[in-house]
């Protein structure tokens, strides 16, 4: 038996998930419209949502958010620290093609996850 590097592996999820973005872009997802992940897609257990993400007539399919993790955004508390630790109110939060902004979107009061 053979026996498969680390990045041999990296390298077909890359193109595993260079080739679901295709498809997704092409798919006639909603743009601008982020969802949960669906188990057995590629991403799942990885990343908690996907978007087709749209701005200046730019296209991009973005993943983000930690699988294993909670979002707790109906405590004060904890929604205040995530935004200041991840510069919700900077600049750099305001690009619709960044996983920043999206993360940053699903922290905001009162939101609803789909999906």
């Amino acid at each position: 038996s053979t026996i498969r590097s680390c990045r041999q592996d990296r390298e077909e999820d890359e193109v595993i998930m260079a080739q679901s973005s295709d498809a997704l872009l092409k798919s006639g997802m909603k743009t601008n419209k982020p969802r949960r992940i669906k188990k057995g897609e590629p991403g799942y257990g990885k990343k908690k949502f996907v978007v087709v993400a749209s701005s200046g007539g730019k296209k991009k399919v973005i993943r983000f958010g930690d699988a294993n993790m909670a979002i707790r955004r109906d405590n004060p508390k904890a929604r205040k620290n995530f935004r200041s630790r991840h510069g919700c109110d900077k600049s750099k939060a305001k690009n619709k093609l960044t996983a920043r902004y999206w993360s940053c979107y699903q922290w905001r009061a009162g939101s609803k996850v789909k999906g």
